[in-house]
């Protein structure tokens, strides 16, 4: 495995430019800081959207999908701090998956970051895992690009937080997202046009997948100093 861990935690959301300053602050010196010395939390990785707008993507790395569910992070989760409390409710359009490693292969921390989110047409489609062990392998040795990831959208069993109450409307999800890391925007976007495109329907993906781009902003593990 590549990714830190065998769960992930993918997150997307927008913040208002008003706020993106004071939201970089509170993310980089107290949020991350608080879920790096979370046992389980191994790396966490912020990007914001590549074309200037105001997307944010996170993702956690996590020792296992259990780790989602752990007392310590569930007590974080109904204990925000004033500075969290503040913040919360400026994370508008939450989309929030609490994922399985299903394939990782090469890095997962770059310059730029291709995400895709998605579902299946039916129950009866059968996991793109193949598909996309094979993307990530190549993604391996493509110009410009690092990595490949493929996650399954996979929640414990817990109640609603107090950090989720904050953010008053519900988080949406999605059943699977696949992250492709680089360092070659121009990379990202070919990638993009020719494998995440029309040609995921032939692999069972249901129309409506989502693709997001975004520009590498801050990354910390357990032993950085955030």
């Amino acid at each position: 495995m590549s990714l830190l861990g065998m769960g992930a935690l993918a997150m997307w959301w927008d913040v208002a430019p008003d706020m993106k300053a004071e939201f970089e602050d509170w993310h980089s010196h107290e949020h991350f800081p608080e879920r790096m010395a979370i046992p389980g939390f191994r790396r966490g990785t912020r990007w914001t959207s590549a074309a200037g707008g105001d997307g944010i993507f996170v993702m956690y790395e996590v020792e296992t999908r259990e780790t989602l569910a752990s007392p310590q992070y569930v007590a974080r989760l109904n204990r925000p701090s004033p500075w969290s409390t503040k913040m919360m409710p400026h994370h508008r359009n939450m989309v929030r998956c609490q994922c399985r490693v299903v394939e990782s292969h090469g890095g997962a921390v770059s310059r730029d970051a291709l995400t895709l989110r998605f579902s299946l047409a039916s129950d009866d489609a059968a996991p793109p895992r193949a598909y996309f062990k094979s993307l990530g392998q190549t993604v391996l040795s493509a110009r410009g690009l690092i990595g490949g990831h493929l996650l399954q959208h996979d929640p414990p069993a817990i109640a609603q937080t107090a950090e989720q109450k904050l953010r008053s409307a519900g988080d949406e999800t999605a059943d699977y997202v696949f992250v492709a890391c680089g360092y070659d925007r121009a990379a990202l976007e070919e990638l993009a046009e020719s494998q995440l495109g029309e040609s995921l329907m032939a692999i069972g993906v249901a129309p409506g997948a989502v693709v997001g781009l975004y520009s590498l902003s801050h990354s910390a593990t357990r032993i950085d100093k955030c």
